[in-house]
């Protein structure tokens, strides 16, 4: 595999570097043509969630590939090469399947065992497979992590047992306000987040709930299916002054809500849920008296919510399809050689028909059929064991070293071989295998 991934996440980034890095919007277009026009990619998917950034492509040469990753990740978020160098963390090959595995499961999670980063992952490998970034490596990768995903999150495991960080943001406002039925809500954003956070107070019995939103109608359907009320950004304070929970999660690149905005409510506790990358909410809210602000800083949690038989369990999942995986793309890998091997034998076939022909010229034509038939039936019949069994032998320790001596003993031309497995593309739809 020639797969590597270059990244920064909350195991390695403070948030203060995470909002800087983060690629949202038309920006994530942006980044992923530059990434995708380098000479050192050949295919690209682009990951940024509210804890990652991670850039996972298909490179014919390591070192360049990642150099040219770094300085493009840097530049987006205006730090010097150097510095952003120190929070990141590079894997290849082998090592990056594994962490692709890990990261679906919602192993490498700030809180272990979410799901939401399924969704996420799909989200990336769409918008790689619509700009042409995600090929046949990516592609097979994408679709992999994300059926191994969701059998972690639906096989005995950490099936039902992972939080989503909009729960246990709200656990923390539960401590400071008591329960929360009853109480009002304020949710800003509209996206995937403001309807996670939106179903997640109603599950606990918060239902007056107001959805303020930069467009008005994604406000509005999102209220709809909350049975809430939507506002604009303009009616934020008023808003504010009457609740007890906010939560913002938008994908704005700047401050939503300033300080000023939270100061002319009422002597009454409010928690402040910034759940954004990056921020949306002022930090200085939390000078606040009354105001509880808790950022995704607060949020960094060490998985207690999921049992380590648990854990356990989903690490032997990801240990299993990482097997399965390796072996599958060596047998993909012999495929070429294989086909050249056929063939070159067909050559050979035809090249001795012609001469048979020639010496011949007066053989019946169904008298020809039968000996290129059996030609034909004997070549089959002495490839067919040696073909099958470096297939076989290709998931074993050492495997490719069977494909490189079928080229060397029959003087097969690699880049032929190589040429085939160009043919390989995604499916039209974009689906799984």
């Amino acid at each position: 595999m020639s797969v590597l991934v270059v990244g920064l996440s909350h195991r390695t980034a403070p948030v203060a570097v995470l909002e800087r890095a983060a690629v949202a919007g038309d920006d994530l277009r942006k980044t992923l043509d530059e990434l995708h026009g380098a000479d050192t990619i050949s295919e690209v998917l682009l990951l940024s969630t509210c804890n990652r950034v991670e850039v996972y492509a298909d490179a014919a040469r390591f070192h360049p590939a990642v150099a040219e990753i770094t300085t493009v990740l840097a530049r987006h978020a205006g730090f010097a090469v150097s510095e952003l160098s120190d929070h990141l963390y590079v894997h290849f090959a082998e090592a990056a399947a594994e962490h692709i595995f890990t990261v679906a499961c919602g192993l490498d999670s700030m809180v272990v065992g979410e799901s939401q980063i399924l969704g996420q992952l799909r989200s990336a490998y769409v918008l790689g497979t619509e700009l042409g970034s995600v090929g046949s490596v990516l592609h097979d990768l994408a679709q992999t992590a994300l059926r191994v995903g969701k059998r972690a999150h639906t096989e005995p495991g950490i099936a039902g047992a992972g939080a989503s960080i909009v729960s246990v943001a709200l656990d923390q406002a539960t401590q400071v306000l008591g329960p929360l039925a009853g109480r009002r809500a304020v949710i800003i954003g509209a996206g995937s987040m403001g309807a996670l956070a939106g179903a997640t107070l109603r599950r606990r019995g918060i239902t007056d709930i107001v959805v303020a939103n930069r467009s008005p109608e994604r406000a509005e359907r999102l209220a709809a299916t909350l049975s809430a009320r939507a506002v604009p950004l303009t009616a934020l304070r008023a808003e504010i002054a009457g609740a007890d929970v906010l939560i913002s999660s938008t994908g704005s690149t700047g401050l939503v809500v300033d300080a000023e905005l939270v100061t002319s409510r009422p002597d009454r506790p409010l928690v402040v849920l910034d759940i954004a990358l990056p921020r949306d909410v002022d930090a200085a809210v939390a000078e606040l008296p009354g105001v509880t602000y808790v950022d995704l800083d607060a949020l960094r949690i060490d998985g207690a919510m999921v049992s380590d038989e648990e854990i356990e369990a989903a690490v032997a999942i990801v240990a299993q399809e990482l097997r399965d995986h390796l072996a599958e793309q060596q047998r993909l890998a012999v495929a070429p050689t294989v086909t050249a091997l056929r063939a070159r034998a067909n050559q050979v076939i035809d090249a001795e028909l012609v001469r048979l022909d020639a010496r011949l010229p007066g053989l019946e034509p169904a008298i020809r059929r039968e000996v290129a038939d059996a030609v034909r039936r004997a070549v089959e019949k002495m490839l067919h064991a040696p073909t099958v069994r470096v297939k076989e032998l290709a998931s074993t320790p050492g495997g490719d070293q069977y494909a490189a001596a079928l080229r060397e003993l029959f003087d097969l031309d690699p880049a032929a071989a190589e040429s085939v497995t160009a043919v390989r593309q995604p499916p039209p739809d974009g689906g799984g295998r």
